[in-house]
């Protein structure tokens, strides 16, 4: 049965909300099974797939689009945060590129997967089509209705460069984040804390900084108590992986979070990923204790 354009809207809204939902409960990104046997209210719509672009047939609009970082298509974010997503193979007025058409035109919201690797999906809930360019085979995707406004209205070179920063990190920080939390089993490097709605991504080295970069060797799974404490230098860690405590800190008699949270991790070693290419950059863990011990 064909649903009313209203069915359609508040049925794409309880999609939103359970992805963004799961997305917190699993540190911001999800797997191809997780989404492939997504259901709701008792029916499953499968939200990836084979092809790109997917439309169900509940939906006259298109409801999600896959980016991934290996391809078949060089989509590539540029510097205001605009995604320039190719359109699938053929007629770009026909097959799945037409609902995609009428999702813009109708300014419909979808969600946006970005895949940084493989089996790890980070949406972007509430992206947005802004225009197509049929010539060059792409549409342009702002990945949330600020950055769409920002496009939109128009910006003078001042509140551009002020926004970029902005659109850096709505951009890119989701996909950080979705990548530490994986290389750490969604563990917090120093307590183990597996809860992924309390963990973070911390920088090594602040991206804004020469050297600061939004890799996983740049990054440590944190829960927010531990990130707190090392972005305000209560709390260090050496390039042998070894946790400080501030020596104030450690003489400070309080409750028992301070205790065990903090006190009881002086001298232990943080936990790594297993994967070599993943693990905290030595020499970025040096730069950034000198900072520690000189507080």
């Amino acid at each position: 049965m064909a649903l009313t354009q209203m069915e359609q809207d508040l049925l794409r809204e309880k999609i939103f909300a359970k992805v963004r939902e799961l997305a917190t409960e699993f540190g911001g990104a999800l797997t191809y099974n997780q989404l492939m046997n997504f259901e709701i209210d008792g029916q499953r719509i499968a939200l990836v797939g084979q092809r790109g672009i997917i439309n169900p047939q509940l939906f006259d609009a298109t409801l999600t689009v896959t980016s991934a970082a290996e391809g078949p298509y060089d989509d590539h974010f540029d510097e205001n945060g605009i995604l320039r997503y190719k359109f699938e193979a053929g007629d770009p007025r026909a097959g799945s590129n037409r609902k995609m058409l009428v999702a813009m035109e109708t300014r419909t919201p979808i969600i946006l997967f970005e895949r940084p690797i493989s089996n790890l999906y980070v949406p972007y809930v509430g992206a947005f089509l802004l225009k197509a360019d049929f010539e060059a085979g792409h549409v342009e995707i702002a990945v949330d209705s600020t950055i769409k406004a920002q496009v939109e209205a128009g910006m003078s070179e001042v509140e551009r460069r002020y926004a970029t920063v902005e659109v850096r990190r709505r951009v890119h920080q989701p996909l950080f984040r979705a990548r530490v939390l994986s290389a750490y089993d969604r563990r917090c490097a120093i307590c183990r804390l597996n809860h992924a709605d309390l963990l973070d991504a911390a920088h090594i080295i602040p991206d804004a900084d020469e050297g600061g970069s939004a890799s996983v060797p740049n990054g440590l799974s944190l829960c927010k108590i531990h990130h707190a404490a090392y972005d305000r230098n209560l709390l260090g860690i050496d390039p042998d992986y070894k946790v400080h405590i501030d020596a104030a800190l450690l003489e400070e008699i309080d409750g028992p979070m301070l205790q065990h949270g903090l006190k009881d991790m002086h001298l232990t070693e943080i936990t790594t990923p297993t994967t070599k290419a993943n693990k905290p950059d030595r020499d970025k863990l040096a730069q950034r204790f000198e900072l520690f011990m000189a507080s």
